[in-house]
């Protein structure tokens, strides 16, 4: 390993040491996809046979928005960012769920939205806002007995999750066009915007699931600051 360091450039010897890109992961993509997209190009730039690639905060798939990734001897400040709170912006259907509580799976249930009037749906949001448990979805990366949760469910089999403690910092209505809604969350580590969906539908007596969500900033971290992946090339370069 020694052989190699030395014979790195000072432009490859800087990934190593650590840096630190905001990504802007785009729908499809696992936040694994992402990590293994950054390593890859490093290595594959400079000659790097081996080199610490991590993120700060998991995006489901179908997520799109701001990633932390950090390289080398950054991967040591992963847990800094993770702490951040995060904000989003989030489309929600109201009158049908879904197993995952978002678009990944079929809908399994129909609802009413007869009773479910702008005023009301104000009112559930503001009073969600504060310090509460969670259940995350079983549809998640949370680890049951050593295995992930999305890995139980997608074999047809349910478990027990226990809630975590979240808070909601803030929740603003941005749009309202029933039975879809969007809304922008600031909200605390840990917090699962589809369970937040699956908390209004069951709040104002009908059903939801998220359609849409883009993560729109980590902490003071804004996604108008991050790079597309058709830049990051560029940007390693």
């Amino acid at each position: 390993m020694m052989s190699e360091q030395k014979s790195l450039s000072p432009e490859a010897q800087k990934w190593l040491d650590g840096q630190v890109i905001f990504l802007n992961k785009p729908i499809g993509w696992t936040s694994f996809d992402l990590v293994r997209k950054v390593r890859y190009r490093i290595r594959n730039r400079f000659g790097i046979k081996k080199i610490k690639v991590g993120h700060a905060g998991t995006l489901d798939p179908l997520a799109t928005g701001m990633m932390i990734i950090c390289t080398g001897k950054s991967t040591k400040k992963l847990v800094n960012y993770q702490d951040l709170g995060k904000e989003y912006v989030a489309g929600i259907r109201f009158g049908t769920t879904t197993p995952s509580f978002d678009l990944e799976t079929e809908i399994d249930a129909n609802f009413s939205t007869d009773q479910i009037t702008k005023e009301s749906l104000e009112q559930v949001l503001y009073e969600m806002v504060g310090p509460q448990m969670q259940v995350p979805p079983l549809f998640s990366a949370k680890k049951i007995a050593g295995r992930r949760a999305y890995d139980i469910a997608r074999e047809g089999n349910t478990v027990e999750i226990k809630s975590q403690a979240i808070e909601i910092y803030s929740l603003e209505l941005l749009s309202y066009d029933l039975p879809d809604i969007e809304i922008r969350v600031s909200c605390s580590k840990g917090t699962y915007i589809r369970s937040l969906a699956r908390d209004l539908g069951l709040a104002l007596n009908s059903g939801a699931h998220l359609i849409s969500l883009s993560r729109t900033a980590i902490g003071p971290h804004t996604l108008d600051t991050a790079l597309d992946v058709e830049d990051l090339d560029n940007y390693i370069k």
